[in-house]
């Protein structure tokens, strides 16, 4: 570890250096979605309005960051891991305006305002998610995220594999039937691994592929990601029986009202967030052979499990 990861904050844990390059990141993340997503005139302009609405109401922006800094690793210019890093967060963006739709967990708030369904209606909204969706794929094959064509196929195909019915979808697949599913403690954490581990975990892999790493680094970057994404998770889980809607920006206290399985019914609070501070040390050691050059990416680890939104 570098001096300046031992001066953690005591309440986050996280240093201010690392605090500083999180908001750095996410404002250059706001500025290239700003970019990538531009106002157009005419009745298609709706839609846009609301994909805008989606994609720039703020948030941690913890997967852009997680792409720049994987990249960072290997020094891939910024002009390019920003690309990839918007189109990452375009995918996430998405999927949390079709979460929010009454067919799905019907939530009136997002981030501290209404969500894309109660803003707008319920078919703009997920006419704004379809095209968030597609807009990321058009993102990373441009060549202006990278010269190489391979790379750029590459790119696609991570983003495709941890978006679809074998990620993030498939998850939210299983979350939605999860309250008439016996689930053990097994079965919850692949839940939660497609739902949430295989995008961050997406994120830090483009990184590295965007850097022609090779294919076992590549993988490493991954595993890191997918247990900082179920890290991520479980505090969730927590945060949804700790926190007030005031703190987190949106509705708590859903998942026990709708008998929804977390890793706090199963095996309760304290259990939880302990399981939770191991899987960020576990997603920290993958990292050893960076050295200190994947400070941030350790403290991220942090970040996740002792954030209150």
């Amino acid at each position: 570890m570098s001096s300046a990861a031992t001066l953690a904050n005591s309440t986050t844990g996280v240093t201010s250096a690392f605090q500083a390059e999180l908001i750095a990141v996410a404002a250059a993340a706001n500025s290239e979605l700003d970019r990538l997503l531009p106002t157009v005139p005419g009745p298609e302009g709706r839609v846009v309005e609301a994909m805008r609405y989606a994609a720039l109401d703020g948030g941690k922006r913890l997967r852009p960051f997680l792409a720049v800094a994987a990249a960072d690793l290997f020094d891939v210019p910024r002009a390019r891991s920003m690309r990839a890093a918007a189109a990452v967060e375009m995918v996430h963006c998405y999927s949390l305006v079709h979460d929010d739709l009454p067919a799905m967990d019907d939530d009136d708030l997002r981030r501290g305002r209404p969500t894309v369904h109660k803003k707008f209606d319920e078919a703009t909204a997920i006419l704004a998610g379809d095209a968030l969706l597609t807009e990321a794929f058009a993102v990373l094959a441009d060549p202006e995220t990278h010269p190489d064509g391979a790379v750029r196929a590459d790119l696609v195909a991570e983003l495709a594999r941890a978006s679809g019915s074998s990620g993030m979808v498939g998850g939210q697949m299983i979350d939605l039937m999860s309250a008439s599913l016996t689930m053990d403690e097994a079965g919850l954490k692949r839940l939660q691994n497609l739902k949430t581990g295989c995008i961050i975990a997406a994120a830090c892999r483009m990184g590295a592929v965007l850097a022609g790493a090779p294919a076992s680094t590549v993988d490493i970057l991954g595993s890191y990601g997918m247990d900082l994404g179920l890290a991520f998770q479980i505090a969730d889980d927590v945060l949804d029986v700790e926190s007030t809607a005031a703190e987190t920006g949106k509705a708590t206290g859903k998942d026990a009202a709708a008998g929804k399985a977390t890793f706090v019914s199963r095996v309760g609070l304290e259990a939880a967030k302990n399981l939770a501070k191991t899987l960020a040390n576990q997603a920290s050691n993958h990292l050893i052979i960076f050295g200190n050059k994947a400070d941030f990416l350790r403290e991220a680890a942090g970040f996740a499990v002792t954030r209150r939104t």
